[in-house]
């Protein structure tokens, strides 16, 4: 990983109007998502494009009464978050996109922000905001690749122990988040897209229906020359596990399924050989997270 920390972090007061779409994936959160759009207006985004996974709340109707300018893309069935978005990102032209979950709150200006990043630096592909949950606290939102210890380790002490240092290592919880760098990846809950490097890469892999998708995703921009950025000038505000938490044991079992593809997918050579390995322990692993979410009442966080 390489430190930008000599780049200045962005004067949020300089500047033009994002050139950015946005393209917000939304499943059964109406009014989170109506918060969304309103917090996205006033950061200046103009074109809004909501891909609807099949609510059955009426975010689509409330969506367009609420906004009659946001492009909705109702679709039939849910395809989960990587397949949405790539149709999202279809439906827009400008030069930079962010995608992002609806529930989300930029702490204005975000987007034009991240596009005087990627505007400045014409190696970087993508760029991420600082994440923070309603009560300010840091979201681990960018992160390294894991070798397989770090892997390993956090898989499953992070269930009796959250705080180990595999977990610390990967989730970079020792990393100073207010300086801008370089970083492995950044999670789709929001990111800046260039799309001259999103077009490259064909965006996200649709085998991926939910999790892994924004690690992978990131992965092949490194694989192609592209660099992956972070930015604290920018800040958005998450609330956790909106969407997730209506399905929480499907989305644990999804969760899990994502892991066993990128492992497939990123393990080469005489490492294969361990994969079989590596799916006996996601399986003990699922099993895991089920009991921790019957224990807790409520879902484990994004691992």
């Amino acid at each position: 990983m390489t430190g930008r920390e000599q780049r200045p972090s962005v004067d949020a007061g300089r500047g033009v109007a994002p050139d950015a779409a946005a393209v917000v994936i939304s499943y059964n959160v109406c009014g989170l998502l109506l918060a969304c759009i309103d917090s996205l207006r006033a950061d200046g985004v103009e074109q809004i494009v909501v891909v609807d996974n099949a609510s059955s709340d009426r975010s689509v109707e409330a969506v367009r009464a609420h906004d009659p300018l946001v492009e909705v893309i109702a679709l039939d069935r849910n395809l989960g978050f990587a397949a949405a978005a790539n149709r999202g990102v279809a439906h827009t032209t400008s030069p930079y996109v962010a995608i992002l979950n609806p529930d989300l709150l930029l702490d204005a200006p975000v987007c034009k922000v991240l596009v005087d990043t990627l505007e400045r630096d014409a190696g970087l592909g993508l760029v991420g905001p600082c994440i923070r949950t309603p009560d300010g606290a840091l979201y681990p939102s960018v992160r390294r690749f894991p070798d397989l210890v770090d892997a390993a380790g956090h898989a499953f002490l992070h269930f009796v122990w959250p705080m180990n240092p595999f977990s610390r290592r990967y989730r970079m919880l020792d990393w100073d988040h207010e300086l801008p760098a370089d970083v492995d990846w950044v999670a789709g809950t929001f990111m800046m897209a260039r799309r001259e490097a999103w077009d490259e890469i064909g965006g996200f892999d649709e085998g991926f229906f939910m999790y892994l998708e924004d690690v992978d995703l990131c992965r092949r921009m490194h694989d192609a020359g592209w660099r992956v950025g972070y930015e604290p000038g920018a800040s958005v505000v998450h609330v956790i596990g909106c969407s997730t938490d209506q399905t929480p044991y499907r989305m644990i079992a999804i969760h899990h399924r994502s892991l066993w593809r990128y492992a497939r997918k990123t393990t080469v050579g005489a490492r294969r050989l361990a994969l079989p390995l590596v799916g006996v322990a996601l399986a003990v692993r699922v099993v895991l997270a089920w009991l921790q979410r019957a224990a807790r009442g409520r879902p484990h966080a994004a691992a």
